[in-house]
């Protein structure tokens, strides 16, 4: 078998990419990723020769070739991070609508049999303090990121709806687990805390989300590629449902720091208050259930995080490399225009 990925040089991508080649030694993926500051090459160190990388931007109209011969697209790559979205919209707009449309139009040009479009459950907007998102939830996004996940994910729909290609969309919980970039919300608290620095906590900390281990997130996705039906939106969560606040105090105890270290800081414009979903549709028809239990695969992802310091140093400054490049780029262009 054949799969092409998008955006697996990031977190889950590079985590389902492993997953992948673990379960199934004898396939081939093909691994496209721009390696913007999320992505990096020390994500996929150790991979056996059945992956192969191609450094390539999703909205290059090139794409389409490296499809040739594939049994399923598996469509990772996007901008991810809020707080980023809320400073500079454009570049989520782009990458993650348009690029996701060019995909989908090389995919129905290849004919490939299967397109599975990775999303959120953000997609939904805020839940109150009871409920849970299903499936037929109508979207409501609340921030840019979101909003271009739902552009894509309508987009998605729209190819099978109207071309007839087999897409499925998949709208996750909270990852968690190891190669996850530090500005996330646990590895900063993780990488932070074991310094000794400050654990920074929005507001009061009371906003709640749904936490799933990243491997359960691929074992997921492996049965929506061998089960699932196109056509249709799997909703994936584990139940575990925690205020961040909860989480902050959980790591803390878990190193052995302080909370004294918990620092609140003014909150995010339009933070959404409480996610939930509904997974027993995937449940049922993907016959799949998560496995790692919340607090195991915790210490597990603490371990991981103490162990790889050096990974954490070098992605760290890949971000802030990247950064000052395109600032000077930036500044480069304004001299040349006067």
């Amino acid at each position: 078998m054949k799969l092409l990925v998008t955006g697996g040089a990031g977190f889950i991508g590079s985590n389902f990419v492993r997953y992948w080649l673990r379960a199934h030694p004898a396939d081939h993926i093909v691994n496209i990723d721009k390696l913007t500051y999320a992505g990096s090459r020390h994500n996929l160190d150790g991979l056996p020769s059945g992956h192969q990388f191609v450094q390539q931007d999703i909205c290059d109209p090139g794409v389409e070739e490296h499809m040739q011969g594939a049994d399923a697209v598996v469509h990772f790559a996007a901008e991810s991070h809020v707080d980023r979205s809320i400073d500079s919209a454009e570049v989520f707009v782009r990458t993650n609508v348009l690029g996701t449309q060019r995909l989908l139009e090389g995919a129905r040009k290849q004919r490939v049999p299967l397109f599975i479009q990775i999303s959120t459950d953000e997609v939904y907007g805020a839940l109150g303090a009871h409920g849970e998102f299903t499936e037929e939830t109508p979207l409501h996004p609340n921030s840019p990121y979101a909003a271009s996940k739902a552009g894509a994910d309508w987009l998605a729909q729209s190819y099978f709806h109207t071309y007839g290609l087999p897409v499925i969309v998949t709208r996750c919980t909270n990852n968690y687990g190891p190669y996850q970039h530090p500005e996330k919300f646990i590895p900063l608290m993780t990488t932070n805390a074991l310094q000794g620095k400050p654990v920074p906590v929005y507001g009061k900390g009371a906003q709640v989300r749904e936490w799933i281990h990243v491997e359960d997130h691929c074992r997921a996705l492996e049965q929506a590629i061998t089960r699932g039906k196109p056509g249709e939106v799997y909703n994936l969560g584990s139940g575990q449902r925690l205020a961040n606040l909860q989480v902050a105090e959980l790591i803390l105890g878990l190193l052995d720091k302080p909370a004294s270290l918990i620092q609140f800081v003014t909150d995010r414009p339009g933070h959404d208050f409480r996610y939930a979903v509904d997974a027993s549709k995937a449940r049922r028809e993907l016959e799949w259930k998560p496995q790692i239990e919340w607090e195991a695969g915790l210490r597990q992802t603490l371990q991981w995080y103490q162990q790889n310091q050096a990974w954490v140093g070098a992605v760290r400054g890949q971000a802030y490399d990247q950064y000052y490049s395109q600032m000077y780029e930036k500044r480069d262009q304004f001299l040349s225009k006067l």
